[in-house]
């Protein structure tokens, strides 16, 4: 991989996202947006990566990223979506969501829509309107999904002043990660170490389905869905492992895979190449897991720089049955054949890896050493 360029700015980095390019677009991304926490005043950025990697006039590489623009955000940055070309949707730990217009013609950013008490905690013990973490946030153009520490689910539209759909209670722990599996259907993880599906077209307030890791209960921090199958899920919790689940069978995951030293903060299916898996961590690392079978001989051994990891467990059932093809390399359940492997991306490690994200051959990641790492060329 091509050298990962480090920019230094002053601002511990709580999320990192590509703004999405136009259908039917060949460019490569860039232009992604930033946000901070846990600093005196945080911010929501947009940078750009222009004409990045190109030699500059003494001959050296020029690794640069440009900030656009940036605008003051109430709290810290918990979850940062775009919803739109021109649109972000920041989700603070104030309980506010908002969503930010970016004017390209100018260079700035301003707030379109605000609901600024999307979350908050009620009953005995809390004051009268404490306000609760808002977690997570996903998009689906019209749709804007929050979840947070008061356990609540809103379901927004933008321009719309209200929420569409509110289910107050919807967990008794804190909502960590939501993600959409269909358009009506979303897919929390929580403190508890459950992940619970919920059909917007159902009226109750009961998920449709529960899954769990059996035992521990150890808190999941992050889920994303694969982009093609959408019965596979990936989550990572606080003690670093991956889980992969088929959302179609059983309530345990697929297969639990040993990765991070520490808390788990994101993980992410690669958009357009989805055999290829990216994590990051408390601990200070950010790996891209490479499932595809093109590659050699596999065995049952994780690689990663000389250290092994092996399959912790295989909860699912034989699946002869199902035509091979179909089955997703992540679900692969014959450990002979099925080597992953593992690449550490940074060069060496730092403080946290708080977030990262990827779209074609570029990854963007944010860390509390004040960084923000870019390469623009994962596959080469």
């Amino acid at each position: 991989m091509e050298e990962i360029y480090a920019k230094f700015v002053s601002q511990k980095i709580s999320k990192t996202r590509w703004r999405p390019l136009p259908p039917g677009s060949l460019q490569t991304a860039e232009t992604f947006a930033t946000g901070s926490w846990d600093n005196e005043e945080n911010y929501v950025s947009l940078w750009s990566i222009g004409d990045f990697g190109n030699l500059d006039s003494d001959g050296g590489f020029e690794g640069d990223h440009q900030l656009l623009c940036d605008i003051r955000h109430h709290g810290d940055v918990m979850d940062l979506q775009f919803f739109d070309q021109e649109r972000i949707v920041a989700a603070s730990s104030t309980g506010c969501v908002t969503v930010f217009l970016h004017h390209p013609n100018n260079q700035t950013l301003s707030v379109s829509q605000q609901w600024t008490a999307a979350h908050y905690h009620t009953g005995p013990g809390s004051p009268s309107c404490s306000s609760a973490p808002c977690t997570g946030v996903v998009c689906s153009n019209p749709e804007i999904v929050t979840v947070g520490e008061d356990g609540r689910i809103n379901l927004f539209r933008a321009d719309h002043k209200e929420a569409v759909r509110t289910i107050d209670n919807a967990d008794s722990s804190t909502l960590h990660a939501v993600t959409f599996l269909r358009t009506p259907e979303i897919l929390t993880v929580n403190s508890i170490g459950q992940l619970k599906i919920w059909d917007f077209r159902q009226q109750g307030n009961e998920p449709s389905q529960i899954l769990s890791l059996t035992g521990d209960r150890v808190p999941l921090h992050c889920v994303d869905r694969h982009p093609n199958q959408q019965h596979v899920v990936a989550t990572g919790g606080q003690d670093g492992m991956l889980s992969i689940w088929d959302v179609r069978q059983g309530t345990m995951p697929v297969s639990l895979l040993k990765a991070h030293e520490a808390e788990m903060w994101e993980v992410h299916f690669h958009p357009s190449n989805p055999d290829h898996l990216f994590t990051c961590s408390e601990d200070g690392s950010l790996w891209h897991w490479d499932a595809s079978t093109d590659g050699p001989e596999r065995s049952s051994l994780f690689h990663q720089g000389g250290r092994n990891s092996t399959f912790l467990s295989h909860s699912i059932s034989n699946q002869a049955n199902v035509h091979q093809s179909l089955i997703s390399s992540w679900l692969s359940t014959d450990p002979a054949k099925d080597r992953i492997e593992i690449t550490s991306l940074l060069p060496n490690r730092t403080l946290s890896v708080n977030s990262l994200d990827v779209l074609g051959p570029c990854l963007v990641c944010g860390t509390d050493a004040e960084a923000i790492y870019v390469t623009r060329q994962l596959f080469s």
